[in-house]
């Protein structure tokens, strides 16, 4: 009885102020909506794989004696290194002439690793989908250019050169609204009980029997002034 006694009180409180909580949960999806739609840049992603075959002798490579494929598995890393290196950096912005610096490319790319194969994956993201593709394309040229000389790899091929993106990866408008609307809603629940926990005024005779315990014998109700 007591547990359905405080449901009932929770659901009084909140049915007190719905309307406080339905215009912040609004008032935050559309701040959301607004800044995803009309002031975030959308950041294009466009990728190119590479597939790197074993250098040409084993031995060059130190004490690191192991079968082809896990050869290739542990030089993914460095390949990885390669890519994102400042001579590669520096070259396609020279050849591109970018107005990036060395680190602000590096930033812009990732390298993955393609699980158990000899392939890696280079994406590049810019607010101009042409752009990240023509980047990409070049970091996958250098990138073969550079691997070949200081890893001595006479198998470099490009499986999937960059195409140019059509729709932006960033930012998720619909996600970002949902996200909000669910923030708002936890925010205006916290507000509202918080406000009713510091209101100890009394308004109404429900709030007489349910703070004081009292029986109500009567009400005096209000009588309109006549003109």
């Amino acid at each position: 009885m007591e547990l359905e006694l405080d449901l009932r009180e929770y659901i009084h409180i909140i049915q007190k102020r719905f309307w406080l909580i339905v215009i912040i949960t609004v008032l935050a999806m559309l701040t959301s909506g607004v800044i995803s739609y009309y002031v975030l840049d959308p950041i294009y992603q466009a990728s190119t794989t590479i597939m790197v075959g074993k250098p040409q002798s084993e031995s060059e490579l130190g004490q690191l004696q192991l079968q082809d494929l896990n050869l290739n598995l542990r030089l993914a890393k460095t390949y990885g290194e390669i890519v994102k290196s400042r001579s590669v950096s520096q070259e396609v912005i020279r050849e591109m002439n970018l107005d990036l610096t060395p680190e602000q490319l590096t930033s812009k790319t990732t390298v993955d690793l393609v699980r158990d194969t000899e392939f890696i994956t280079i994406k590049v993201t810019d607010t101009d989908p042409q752009l990240a593709a023509d980047i990409a394309n070049n970091l996958s040229k250098t990138f073969k250019k550079y691997v070949m000389q200081i890893m001595r790899v006479d198998n470099v091929q490009v499986l999937d050169a960059a195409v140019v993106p059509m729709s932006p990866i960033k930012p998720r408008k619909q996600l970002n609204i949902a996200i909000a609307g669910v923030l708002g809603l936890m925010f205006s629940l916290f507000l509202v009980f918080l406000m009713e926990y510091l209101d100890n005024t009394i308004k109404t005779p429900e709030d007489i029997q349910r703070h004081l315990n009292l029986n109500i014998i009567g009400a005096i109700p209000a009588m309109r002034e006549e003109d």
